[in-house]
């Protein structure tokens, strides 16, 4: 029997991070082969232009509107629109609309410290 203790979550009870330009994360789920993080990002705020080695990531809107460019290609995701962005595809998703904008991003593995910068 594992040892491991299965309890709720919540924005309240999640580890909480910033980043950006008023930008907020909180981890859902954290293990060393799995991250769920819901995100908070407000009007015109963007990540940097990056991708990942090894990450397959999935981005989710839960609210708002949401452009994420992929390798080279703008799409925009509404509420309740996802997206897939495999390893190695260069990415960025920003927040081009009037309202915050509020989504999850589910990596496997998790994509701390497998970020590179273009």
């Amino acid at each position: 029997m594992s040892d491991l203790v299965c309890l709720p979550i919540s924005l309240a009870t999640a580890e909480h991070y910033r980043w950006g330009e008023g930008c907020d994360g909180w981890h859902l789920v954290k293990t060393p082969v799995l991250s769920i993080i819901q995100e908070r990002m407000p009007s015109g705020a963007q990540e940097v232009r990056h991708y990942h080695e090894r990450a397959y990531q999935f981005f989710f809107v839960l609210a708002g509107e949401a452009t994420l460019e992929i390798n080279g290609v703008a799409h925009r995701l509404q509420a309740q629109q996802g997206l897939a962005v495999p390893p190695r595809a260069v990415h960025q998703l920003r927040n081009e609309s009037g309202q915050e904008l509020h989504f999850t991003v589910t990596s496997q593995p998790p994509s701390h410290g497998d970020r590179i910068l273009v």
